[in-house]
């Protein structure tokens, strides 16, 4: 659990849900973290509560500065802040679209060009984005949604070959679908929460929701500097959904 002692990580919408725990995660293993999110109260002690919107450049490069000036460099970045969006692809107008990939994708790009320097002076920088189980699966009504954490996973691969002779590890987690607070809301707002739950539940072949410790455990391996081989890759944390093709239970006779 100790393998983060003298490292400084950035979270991005890390005051609720995944971010949190992944915030909490490093914390646990010794970092120094830093949550940049838009509204930071109720953090626990251990964590350095950062309010930053990252589709505004001078709040990320405020944020960021902040971090440096408290904790001193950044040795891990994990672009966990995202926003969702429901409907197929003419479901959404060209405003919400923009909107979306500013901050799924968009908004990671600011965060990480802007850490970047304190990154290279780190003996074992890494940056993990949480993209999705969207990024490779076709889900239904998802279509903005999916293609901002498709357009992030190629970002993923893509700064991994540029930033490699820098010394940077660039990785993502693909989660599939989390128990977290996000997600309740979702259910709340449909017609039947309990059989849209269900519904969630059945498509994971692990019959449940992936809980957000999961997630964090994920990150937390391809942040640490034991995992020094791996670059480029994605975890899916997803109860088996990306590559699973399992038979329903048989009803016996």
């Amino acid at each position: 659990m100790r393998d983060f002692t003298g490292s400084t990580a950035v979270v991005t919408g890390g005051a609720s849900g995944i971010g949190l725990a992944i915030a909490s995660r490093l914390a646990a293993g010794g970092a120094r973290v830093a949550c940049l999110d838009i509204s930071t109260a109720g953090l626990p002690d251990e964590l350095l509560g950062i309010s930053a919107d990252i589709t505004s450049m001078s709040q990320v490069t405020a944020g960021i500065a902040e971090v440096q000036s408290r904790l001193g460099g950044i040795d891990i970045l994990v672009n966990n802040a995202g926003i969702g969006a429901r409907g197929g692809v003419e479901s959404n107008d060209d405003d919400e679209w923009h909107r979306v990939f500013d901050v799924n994708v968009v908004g990671a790009v600011r965060v990480t060009r802007t850490a970047l320097p304190a990154l290279r002076r780190s003996t074992h920088g890494a940056i993990v984005n949480i993209a999705s189980i969207a990024a490779t699966a076709g889900l239904p009504d998802r279509a903005l949604y999916s293609t901002t954490k498709g357009a992030l996973l190629a970002l993923t691969r893509a700064m991994a070959a540029d930033l490699l002779e820098d010394g940077i590890r660039v990785n993502a987690v693909n989660p599939g679908t989390v128990d977290t607070p996000w997600v309740e809301r979702l259910l709340a707002s449909s017609a039947d929460p309990a059989a849209e739950r269900a519904a969630l539940e059945a498509r994971q072949p692990t019959g449940r929701l992936v809980s957000a410790d999961e997630v964090a455990e994920a990150v937390a391996y391809l942040a640490s500097p034991r995992a020094g081989a791996t670059t480029g890759t994605a975890i899916a944390v997803d109860g088996g959904m990306a590559g699973l093709r399992v038979r329903p239970p048989r009803v016996p006779a």
